[in-house]
């Protein structure tokens, strides 16, 4: 673990907030370098796909021309959706590293476990960052909104 990677997807977060967007931001490094970065784009391009983690995930297979992300880390300032979660596993990202649980939609461990499931076919290594940064983010989002 690296904490300048989780200090790159929490810059993306904050990107976020400045878009109008939910403030999650993702990172996927390869070999010790940050080869993909995004933060949530739904509002911007009406996709509702459009997840800080999707975005990361097309951008690195697009520089690596390949959607097996084999050998990649993704640093990840919330914990993934079911949809994302989903998606992790299948580009066969290898160690996801989360900033902070999602008690509504969290699928790493808080609601249900895609990255770990036994009756899936891929299994990721999910480390729990504890990061009350990316906790404050989300929650100070929130409060603001409503």
């Amino acid at each position: 673990m690296d904490k300048r990677f989780l200090d790159v997807a929490i810059d993306e977060a904050k990107k976020a907030i400045n878009e109008g967007e939910v403030p999650v931001g993702a990172v996927i490094v390869k070999e010790g370098k940050v080869i993909a970065k995004a933060h949530n784009e739904k509002e911007k391009s009406k996709d509702c796909t459009a997840h800080a983690e999707i975005l990361a995930i097309r951008r690195a297979s697009s520089i690596i021309e390949n959607w097996r992300l084999c050998g990649c880390e993704m640093y990840v300032t919330l914990e993934p959706c079911p949809m994302c979660a989903a998606a992790i596993a299948a580009a066969r990202i290898k160690k996801v590293y989360i900033g902070t649980f999602d008690p509504v939609m969290g699928a790493a461990g808080s609601c249900l476990n895609l990255l770990q499931n036994d009756y899936l076919n891929y299994n990721v290594d999910v480390n729990w960052l504890y990061s009350q940064e990316c906790s404050n983010i989300i929650t100070d989002f929130f409060k603001n909104i409503r």
